[in-house]
């Protein structure tokens, strides 16, 4: 029993430590700012995972908590079930927040990786990586990307060892009105 309550506490505290962790090969971006990185950002591309699943339309707004967190509202249409659906959690930085290093959390106590590997100085194009080659995504602050930002930062993916090919590329074809309905 005793041993059985340590295997599991030793797993508890791998998991907590994987899922804020960078995939080798990738760095955070450096003298990232805070301020300029809140507001509505569209997801491009992503690798499918299955929290997000039969889900187009995805973007993603970040806001301040009073905390000093920041509340993490993810939104998208489900495709399968003909509705919108939406998640509401926080991110919090694991170093400095001058490093684009966050851990984000949906679900408690337990969180995943947000590493911001690419932006440009406008914060305009964004390329996020989780904590391993598994979790990618491509973001923008309009529903599309310019074809030399979409090739520049699946460029940085596939340095790190993304496999680019497998990127799901999101529709934006309903309406932004949306976005208010469901706050």
């Amino acid at each position: 029993m005793k041993e059985q309550f340590v295997y599991c506490m030793f797993a508890a505290v791998t998991l907590f430590i994987s899922c804020s962790s960078l995939p080798e090969g990738a760095t955070p971006v450096e003298n990232f700012e805070k301020e300029k990185y809140l507001g509505i950002w569209y997801e491009i591309a992503r690798l499918d995972v299955s929290f997000e699943k039969n889900l187009n339309n995805t973007s993603a707004e970040y806001s301040l908590n009073e905390d000093g967190t920041i509340r993490v509202l993810n939104r998208g249409y489900n495709t399968k079930k003909k509705k919108w659906t939406k998640a509401v959690g926080k991110a919090k930085f694991v170093e400095d927040e001058n490093i684009g290093r966050l851990k984000v959390s949906f679900f408690g106590p337990f969180y995943g990786g947000y590493n911001v590997v690419a932006l440009d100085p406008e914060y305009k194009y964004a390329l996020v990586a989780g904590s391993s080659l598994k979790y990618l995504w491509l973001l923008s602050r309009e529903t599309s990307v310019p074809d030399k930002v979409k090739s520049d930062y699946l460029q940085i993916a596939e340095e790190i060892g993304f496999n680019t090919a497998d990127l799901l590329w999101v529709e934006h074809d309903k309406s932004s009105l949306r976005q208010d309905e469901n706050k």
